[in-house]
């Protein structure tokens, strides 16, 4: 295989090739392996890059029918699922949560102590909760004194809810990651500014939930059809376990893979997906605008195939944030950033090496269309 056609067959996988259709989006939010939300806008976004005529509404909708969901999953981070796979995407990652169950009994915690804060938290999780309400209920669950400690992050000393668990005390963010490793949590409705967390099966009509072992398999499979081919190292990073439990599931689901050559490197994909990466080519031009935190940067541990070594720092930033991007063909040939101005869209381009004329359009193009997708009536466009 060339690097040319794994460019082309991921970005198929991943409707940057051509725009799917409106009724398409949670299909679009599962084929791309979850829209990163860290940024609730950034998501929205990276929806729009996929989505032909897409409407922030749309997004809203999704969300407000219970179709699309927000919940921690890959690396604990946020991320826009399809309802109805939440349970492949927080599951198959429990293993990350485990870590945390771990490091409180390296702190002298018991673990019937720690399962007991466990099992108090998800039954304060069967309707939408705030965190201070779940601090509430876990804390008059176990008969343990609610504590207010300081936090926030970004430098914030406001107070947050706590929860003492043995000689340990959890604000709820952190009480819902060792959650994570027995239960499946979402997100609610937000009140006001508050957002509320809820429990899957309290939550997601015709729910379904599974066995985490399944769960790991049917994640990697959802893996190598949007970032194949790919390795057990790259799979351990998107993921956020340990490379010997990402070799562990790779093993397990071995028979259901092939070893694939490009231009030297030796990675697998799905034996099902062979043909069509095979087959891959680029027909045309491929030009689009990644947000902050897009998946499609997020994939695989090393980043050859998306740009020149010199160039990712302007990429891959400090404190683990990603850069919005201007993709072409699969690869990052600038950063840039929008700066709204009342009626006007300004869209700043900091361009890596010289950028063809022909690409030079197709970013206008693309700053047209996310400037009808923010309902701003005029665009403009710098490259620098």
């Amino acid at each position: 295989m060339t690097w040319d056609q794994v460019a082309a067959f991921r970005l198929r996988r991943h409707h940057l090739a051509e725009r799917a259709a409106t009724k398409a989006l949670v299909s679009v939010a599962g084929a791309m392996a979850g829209a990163q939300a860290q940024l609730l806008s950034a998501a929205q976004v990276s929806l729009w890059a996929r989505v032909s005529d897409l409407e922030i509404a749309d997004v809203e909708e999704a969300i407000r029918k219970r179709t699309l969901v927000k919940a921690a999953c890959m690396r604990r981070t946020l991320f826009l699922v399809p309802a109805k796979d939440l349970a492949v995407f927080v599951r198959g990652t429990a293993r990350r949560a485990e870590k945390e169950i771990r490091w409180a009994q390296g702190k002298g915690v018991p673990e019937r102590v720690i399962e007991a804060a466990i099992d108090a938290a998800l039954d304060a999780l069967d309707e939408p909760r705030t965190r201070p309400e779940i601090a509430e209920h876990t804390s008059r669950k176990l008969g343990v004194q609610l504590r207010n400690v300081e936090g926030g992050g970004w430098g914030s000393n406001r107070k947050l809810a706590a929860v003492p668990v043995g000689s340990l005390t959890y604000p709820v963010v952190d009480l819902l990651h060792l959650v994570a490793a027995r239960g499946v949590v979402c997100y609610g409705p937000y009140r006001g500014s508050e957002p509320t967390f809820v429990r899957g099966d309290a939550w997601i009509p015709r729910w379904k939930d599974m066995p985490q072992e399944k769960a790991e398999g049917l994640l990697l499979h959802k893996y190598l059809r949007a970032f194949g081919p790919a390795i057990a190292a790259d799979f351990a990073m998107w993921s956020g376990i340990t490379l010997t439990e990402a070799r562990e599931t790779w093993r397990r689901e071995q028979r259901n893979l092939a070893t694939v050559n490009v231009e030297g490197w030796q990675a697998e994909v799905l034996r099902e997906d062979l043909e069509e990466l095979a087959q891959a080519e680029f027909e045309r031009l491929l030009i689009r605008l990644l947000p902050y935190f897009d998946t499609f940067l997020l994939g695989h541990k090393e980043r050859d195939h998306l740009m020149a070594a010199k160039h990712r720092s302007l990429v891959y930033r400090p404190q683990g944030w990603i850069a919005p991007v201007v993709l072409v063909n699969g690869r990052v040939a600038a950063v840039w950033e929008q700066i709204l101005e009342k009626t006007l869209l300004r869209v700043k381009v900091l361009k890596f090496d010289s950028i063809a004329r022909q690409v030079a359009a197709g970013i206008g193009e693309e700053a047209q269309n996310l400037a009808r997708f923010l309902t701003v009536p005029n665009v403009e466009v710098q490259i620098g």
